[in-house]
């Protein structure tokens, strides 16, 4: 067993019921009455069970696999699975565990990227109807990814597209020996079928942990060429970050950076592909 142990939970609001794996529900909103106060509600309920109620969390081998528990009871995924990460996977179980020990009072689900991507890889992808799917949503985002389109104004627009766009594509086309459109018109129709095929033919053969991951790191950057080349360790995280926002980089470098704006993204993006780079990484 790895002994990961923290300081006691400052807060005891109640004890998991014994022989349950633990996955809490969604947080809902709260309900404001028209004079401004908080209204008693089962919203306001829902709340108050997503208080930690833990005092410990570990990792313990279970089998070839490891397993996250809280208080000896193991946490399992929405889908009812348990959440098993390989022996190679421990630095996702880590900081699966970090996580959780990270939520002090209230459980914020925002804050557990690693446990959602980890039991996103379990529930969904080892299915596959939902793996089909999947790749057909990947693959629609083709036709709008981020870095097939270009501007040639402003000027750091055109330097940023260069540096973080141009060498993505040229690694894709030689790589998979596909063609791959840009364009600087939003009339843009669609990649070739031909490279929709090639690339949906390389996604299957990704594993579940991976697949995962492809699909995360396409919706938080926007680019299915970005995912793939992180998945395939062409880029590193920081690398696709930066791909992901180089049309905010070139505004923020020519008008500034917006307070509670720009600053949240930033790291919003970081958080969400650093997930990805983590449950790819083998130790």
């Amino acid at each position: 067993m790895y002994r990961l142990g923290f300081p006691r939970a400052r807060t005891l609001t109640r004890l998991c019921p014994p022989q349950r794996a633990i996955w809490p529900s969604r947080r809902l909103a709260s309900t404001v009455a028209p004079d401004g106060s908080t209204l008693v509600t089962a919203t306001n309920r829902a709340e108050a069970t997503l208080k930690r109620f833990w005092k410990s969390v570990e990792i313990e081998e279970r089998g070839d696999s490891l397993a996250i528990t809280l208080d000896s009871r193991a946490l399992k995924t929405p889908g009812g699975k348990p959440l098993l990460l390989p022996r190679s996977k421990l630095i996702a179980a880590t900081l699966i565990v970090t996580e959780w020990e990270n939520q002090r009072n209230v459980l914020k689900p925002h804050a557990l990227p690693m446990t959602s991507l980890a039991a996103r890889a379990i529930d969904a992808m080892n299915d596959v109807p939902t793996r089909t799917d999947v790749r057909t949503a990947l693959l629609k985002y083709l036709d709008t990814d981020t870095i097939c389109f270009h501007q040639d104004y402003p000027d750091p627009l055109v330097r940023l597209q260069d540096e973080h766009w141009n060498p993505l594509l040229a690694w894709a086309r030689d790589t998979f020996n596909i063609e791959l459109l840009t364009s600087q018109s939003v009339l843009f129709s669609a990649q070739p079928d031909a490279t929709k095929k090639i690339l949906d033919e390389a996604l299957q053969k990704l594993d579940s942990w991976q697949m995962a991951a492809v699909e995360r790191a396409t919706y938080t950057t926007k680019s299915l060429i970005i995912a793939i080349a992180l998945i395939h360790g062409r880029i590193t995280a920081e690398q696709a970050a930066l791909a992901s926002q180089v049309e905010v980089a070139s505004q923020i470098e020519r008008w500034g950076e917006v307070e509670d704006s720009h600053d949240v993204d930033y790291h919003d993006v970081r958080r969400h592909i650093g997930s990805v780079a983590c449950l790819l990484a083998s130790v």
